[in-house]
């Protein structure tokens, strides 16, 4: 659940900046959102990359214990 507490913590350190756009309508905050949903969506390839490798290696009888052990290109 690694990945999952990533993407939680991600989404939460935008928070700031989505206030300060959709309540305050700043727009200096309306470029950093989007900034941080371009990285939103960096982070979500990468985990999807890291998904199909785990299920490739679970079909070639590796399991998924092996890639979860291998190393991470963060």
């Amino acid at each position: 659940m690694n990945r999952h507490q990533e993407l939680l913590d991600l989404v939460e350190s935008f928070r700031a900046d989505f206030e300060k756009f959709y309540v305050k309508q700043n727009k200096a905050a309306g470029t950093r959102v989007r900034k941080h949903m371009a990285e939103l969506k960096r982070k979500a390839q990468e985990i999807r990359n890291e998904v199909q490798e785990v299920k490739q290696q679970i079909s070639s009888g590796k399991g998924p214990e092996a890639a979860a052990s291998e190393p991470n290109e963060s």
